[in-house]
């Protein structure tokens, strides 16, 4: 249920079980409805946006956003919802109608994951990006990680403000370096687990989409692989307490500069030099393999949104896809604005055409 979101004034639609392919021209607000559902994740969505930033321009002064759904999972019916006031300076979120004290529950409800077109740069751009997309999965794994990932954020950026303008309090500069600490080393731990049950999953992968090798970079996760978490924090908050002098320009070490690091494992060709469909099909492969390692846990096969994927896979892929979300049993939602580019996947769920202002059964 979507109200003054972007284009859409107000939508409701029904999830179904397996695929559904919202398909229309573009400006008519498929990728809209991809975005909304985004939103029931911890974090600013598929496209990256302000809680500002969504709000529909033609809202009634005095109108906020709001997105909302009711979930079947694992625990049975949940209803979740999300939004921000005229101002959109904070994003609230509500859990059965009671307020939530931060994002990760929407994480603990509901297993979300997603492809978009901008992300076919992923492998060729900064490590940012890759560590954005990496959190993303994690949140599939332990609801947790959205919590502290935006705890050590904001203690990084709180460090930073006061090695840069002052005052040095330096009880209060050593406070922010232990959380830093105990909230990076279990970002790191997290994340580490996670790359290795991926890079697990991977190697039994067989079929048209090829295997990858993954592994994550970084200072902290290293200390990890030679040392128990406790003795980490301590290296962690003395290495903190030693930089502080290069650090005043923003460049301190820790998770926020870790990379994620992919391989086609047949080649072992690094993923920023393959080609450009090949990286495209190692994308797909990382998202399955993250949705089948999810749909073994508590809240069943995560839902997935993929905006204008078929457009970028061959037909071999695209029933290949197929098989796979059917396989899952998870509830999908691809976007594309011509039915032509999703040839293999026509029996394989429901065909809404999205107009201005408009959903509808295809035909209808």
């Amino acid at each position: 249920m979507l109200t003054e979101f972007r284009s859409w004034r107000a939508l409701t639609l029904a999830g179904e079980a397996g695929v559904t392919v919202l398909v229309g021209p573009n400006g008519a607000g498929k990728t809209n409805v991809l975005e909304a559902l985004s939103y029931l994740a911890p974090g600013r969505g598929l496209r990256g946006a302000r809680a500002a930033d969504v709000r529909s321009e033609d809202a009634p002064e005095g109108t906020g956003w709001a997105v909302g759904a009711r979930v079947v999972n694992g625990a049975g019916p949940v209803d979740i919802g999300t939004g921000a006031g005229t101002d959109g300076a904070r994003r609230q979120v509500r859990i059965d109608g009671k307020a939530a004290r931060g994002q990760a529950g929407l994480a603990a409800t509901l297993g979300l994951a997603w492809l978009t077109p901008a992300m076919n740069r992923l492998f060729l751009d900064g490590a940012s990006a890759r560590r954005r997309f990496l959190d993303r999965l994690v949140f599939g794994h332990d609801p947790g990680h959205a919590d502290r990932l935006g705890a050590y954020e904001h203690a990084l950026s709180e460090r930073s403000r006061l090695l840069r303008d002052g005052p040095r309090d330096e009880r209060w500069l050593a406070a922010l370096e232990a959380g830093l600490a105990r909230h990076g080393t279990a970002l790191a731990a997290s994340r580490r687990e996670v790359v290795e049950r991926l890079d697990a999953e991977l190697a039994h992968s067989d079929g048209p989409f090829p295997s990858a090798r993954v592994a994550i970079v970084g200072t902290v996760e290293r200390w990890l692989d030679e040392l128990p978490a406790v003795a980490v924090e301590e290296r962690f908050a003395a290495r903190l307490a030693q930089a502080r002098a290069e650090d005043r320009s923003g460049g301190a070490d820790g998770p926020h500069r870790s990379d994620v690091r992919v391989r086609h494992r047949a080649t072992e060709r690094p993923a920023n030099q393959c080609s450009t469909g090949e990286q495209k099909v190692l994308l797909v492969a990382l998202l399955l393999a993250h949705a089948r390692l999810v749909a073994r846990g508590p809240l069943g096969a995560p839902v997935l949104l993929l905006d204008d994927v078929a457009a970028h896979l061959d037909e071999t892929h695209r029933g290949a896809l197929g098989d796979e979300l059917e396989a899952l049993g998870s509830q999908a939602w691809l976007s594309g604005t011509d039915r032509a580019s999703f040839r293999g996947l026509e029996d394989r769920g429901r065909f809404l055409e999205v107009g201005h202002d408009r959903v509808a059964e295809a035909g209808a």
